[in-house]
């Protein structure tokens, strides 16, 4: 007779073999796609230590995975390593709903007043972040966030995708990604050029654009926590002005998968994105 042990054994190994034929179809996919927010990253070296953060550094989840598979050693072919996600202290259960997953043709028409000032607020699921939005020098990019809250295009999206090394942001707006399942290639339907990138940098506070390359910006975008060394490739085109410590707490609880590129611990869900003039 199996004994619970074995079973338990050899549950674990079938969903090893599958997550690994997942990975393998995703990785022929990857060929024909372009990859989110680092295609043309340029080498950063980690202050004090050494290591390299190549072209590439963000690719698309599974790369990273496949990358560490080959560069670790495995513990047991039939005992493999699960993540699991833990609690993280002020982060509740998301609202009830899904994406709407919505999609347009073309960018939305200029509604933006260049001279006005214009706020955007995230309400997760681990707290309140505010924005101020740069209408002046991102006019087009606050445009189509403005016209995307409205849409409610970003309500119940997951922030997918958290940087803890050399490079420290929090990544959200992707309809198609999901707590576990890898993402970072979902976006609105239309893409539209990069703005305000001459002398761009990228403080802590800053709200800026993902991308998979020139003119390739989407519905994506990062908050960056900490400071970050990053090409001026990514536009800006606001601030965080309030609860920037939650996406902190946010950094501070790590990546699922417990390396510096992954997911969040925390099963950061945006309940609701608002934007408003004024």
């Amino acid at each position: 007779m199996v004994s619970s042990e074995q079973r338990r054994r050899q549950l674990a190994r079938e969903k090893y073999e599958r997550q690994a034929e997942r990975r393998a179809s995703a990785a022929t996919a990857r060929k024909r796609r372009n990859t989110v927010l680092g295609a043309s990253l340029a080498v950063v070296v980690l202050a004090g230590g050494g290591t390299l953060f190549a072209t590439g550094a963000f690719d698309s989840d599974d790369d990273k995975k496949n990358t560490a598979a080959q560069a670790a050693p495995t513990q047991s072919q039939t005992e493999p390593s699960v993540p699991t996600r833990k609690p993280v202290e002020g982060c509740g259960e998301p609202a009830a709903g899904s994406p709407n997953g919505k999609q347009w043709q073309a960018e939305p028409a200029m509604t933006v007043d260049t001279a006005a000032a214009y706020t955007a607020t995230l309400d997760t699921n681990c707290g309140k972040v505010t924005l101020s939005l740069d209408a002046a020098k991102a006019p087009h990019t606050v445009n189509s966030f403005a016209f995307l809250a409205g849409e409610k295009y970003f309500d119940h999206t997951k922030c997918h995708r958290l940087t803890t090394g050399g490079i420290f942001v929090l990544q959200c707006g992707d309809p198609t990604a999901s707590s576990t399942a890898p993402g970072g290639t979902g976006g609105p339907g239309y893409k539209f050029a990069d703005e305000n990138l001459t002398g761009a940098t990228y403080p802590a506070g800053t709200l800026a654009m993902a991308n998979a390359g020139p003119g390739t910006n989407g519905s994506q975008f990062f908050l960056v926590y900490k400071d970050t060394q990053l090409p001026p490739s990514y536009t800006p085109f606001g601030r965080i002005t309030g609860g920037l410590d939650v996406v902190q707490k946010i950094a501070a609880a790590g990546t699922l998968e417990g390396g510096g590129d992954g997911h969040p611990m925390a099963d950061v869900t945006l309940n609701s994105v608002t934007a408003a003039k004024g």
